[in-house]
């Protein structure tokens, strides 16, 4: 018996009347081969054998990198969420394109918000356990991009877990995709995300105390010619599977930006986390003499 149809999918358009947006549900008929690759995976989904259902994962991811029109509302509406979810808890030979198309899902926020229901947190976080480097970073990416600018899904993956897990694969020592991975899926958590065209560069500091790593990422785009940001993160074991994590954010302003704000200094502060040891903070103070010292001291001299 063939693949059920999938149900129409469902875009939104924006009208601009009394100057206002407003978003409408608008029907919009699927495309063929997406709609009987949706089919397939959610009612066949894990019986079908590894060389039947790879073609149609990368049906759906084509049509996902290719920004076909409705392609992320067709996904939603089609169910195969928990079938990706399952696939990747069972550790098979479609685990890893399974998670190369959950890690491209999840760019598309309409898709995402959808991954808790569907168990699509708890299953890439049971992923972290895994040594596959390749699978690490496409789950580590995964969340990364679930949790960008979302509280909800925030809260969900703190309190899965997420922060122990995220810090015990980056103090494995693993490679510069997957550390730097890690470390964006860290900001993510805390609110203090960058999106990942930011490209922030990420290099390992210098540990000030036992049994803690400091990690540092920078911004290489300026931003509107005054400077550009900083992320310190900072990962502490307090015991057997246990960590405190801190991430701060400044802006490292240059003396134009000074001079123009009568050296001004200012400072935010945000409350804690549920998890313990976990805070954030945003920062925009000045160096004590604007230019005459390195990036790096400028840093530390403002978080210590």
């Amino acid at each position: 018996m063939g693949p059920s149809s999938v149900p129409i999918a469902y875009t939104f358009t924006h009208s601009h009347t009394d100057g206002r947006n407003t978003s409408k549900l608008q029907p919009y008929i699927p495309n063929d081969s997406l709609n009987n690759a949706l089919g397939s995976i959610r009612v066949l989904g894990l019986d079908l054998r590894e060389h039947e259902l790879k073609p149609h994962l990368s049906t759906v991811m084509s049509a996902i990198q290719e920004h076909k029109k409705g392609a992320a509302e067709q996904v939603v509406v089609s169910g195969i969420l928990p079938v990706l979810a399952l696939s990747l808890r069972i550790r098979g030979p479609l685990t890893l394109p399974t998670a190369t198309l959950v890690a491209e899902l999840a760019k598309e926020s309409v898709v995402r918000k959808g991954f808790g229901e569907a168990g699509l947190v708890t299953a890439l976080l049971s992923v972290l356990t895994s040594v596959d480097q390749e699978l690490l970073l496409l789950a580590t990416q995964a969340i990364s991009r679930t949790a960008y600018d979302s509280t909800t899904q925030q809260e969900l993956l703190l309190r899965q877990g997420a922060v122990p897990r995220l810090v015990s694969v980056l103090l494995r020592g693993p490679g510069r995709p997957l550390e730097a991975a890690c470390l964006r899926a860290l900001c993510s958590l805390s609110n203090m995300g960058e999106a990942e065209e930011a490209g922030l560069l990420w290099e390992r500091g210098p540990d000030l105390k036992p049994e803690e790593s400091v990690y540092r990422g920078v911004s290489p785009h300026a931003h509107g010619g005054f400077g550009s940001s900083v992320t310190l993160v900072r990962v502490a074991r307090r015991g057997p599977g246990q960590y405190a994590c801190s991430v701060e954010v400044s802006q490292r302003c240059s003396a134009s930006f000074w001079n123009l704000h009568g050296h001004r200094r200012s400072e935010r502060r945000f409350p804690l986390c549920g998890l313990a040891g976990w805070f954030k903070s945003l920062r925009c103070a000045g160096p004590k003499t604007p230019g005459a010292q390195g990036l790096r001291t400028r840093v530390f001299q403002t978080f210590l």
